[in-house]
């Protein structure tokens, strides 16, 4: 325990393994959304929900091993959500690019992007980018999420003219989602450090107690990856002239 205490710092920058374990938790229960979000936004091209599903926690998972281990810094990675909407809105159903072609193209900007970094210029483009910038660019992503949210929850609904209108505030989906803000938003005020954990345990047995979801078992056999798996088309991405899309 010691050896593992001294390679990643824990006591070193204040923390506990308790706390980490918390905040651990805490992360992954904020985040899993993706892991039905994602297959949801990417099968509107076509691709197999279950199998995008259990390539979005196969990825995600190593890469956020990855960053522990060989990083040793405590951030969760996963698919971008800009980037999923970009690749099915823009590039696929705008564009009418198949997706295996759009699947290459992203294959080509991520070696790119890798070899940029050992190159040391990706850290240059990021110093160069000013700070009101980056924490713009935070703040758009948390927006987006939190409209992803509030969509998914029906607490706001399309509507034309403004776009977005306020959803039937009497349903259950808006009533549960509205005790979770609350018990979230009440933890946080008094200082409660896993306010975010409990306002979402809390939700969950809600769900369970009003028939809102049913528990169906801990363990089963993911969806096979086969049905995308290596679908990309490399070569189709650069005979087409994917250039600006690779870019982008």
């Amino acid at each position: 325990m010691n050896s593992i205490d001294r390679y990643f710092g824990v006591t070193a920058s204040g923390s506990t393994f308790a706390r980490e374990a918390s905040g651990g938790a805490t992360t992954f229960f904020t985040m899993c959304y993706i892991i039905f979000v994602q297959p949801a936004v990417l099968s509107a091209v076509g691709m197999d929900f279950g199998s995008v599903m259990t390539a979005t926690c196969l990825s995600s998972a190593f890469a956020t091993l990855l960053m522990g281990v060989l990083a040793r810094y405590p951030i969760a990675l996963g698919p971008a959500m800009g980037h999923n909407f970009f690749f099915v809105y823009t590039v696929v159903l705008t564009m009418g690019i198949k997706w295996e072609i759009a699947l290459g193209a992203v294959f080509i900007s991520g070696v790119l992007f890798i070899i940029l970094s050992f190159l040391g210029f990706r850290e240059k483009v990021v110093e160069s980018v000013p700070d009101s910038l980056k924490q713009a660019i935070a703040a758009g992503i948390g927006l987006l999420i939190a409209l992803v949210g509030l969509e998914w929850s029906g607490l706001v609904v399309a509507m034309p003219g403004t776009f977005i209108g306020l959803g039937e505030l009497g349903s259950p989906p808006v009533l549960l989602t509205l005790f979770g803000l609350t018990v979230i938003s009440s933890l946080m005020a008094l200082k409660v450090r896993a306010a975010i954990l409990i306002g979402i345990a809390s939700s969950l047995v809600a769900s369970l107690i009003f028939g809102m979801s049913s528990f169906d078992g801990i363990i089963a056999m993911p969806p096979s990856i086969a049905p995308t798996f290596l679908k990309l088309d490399i070569w189709g991405a650069l005979s087409d002239g994917l250039f600006a899309i690779i870019f982008i």
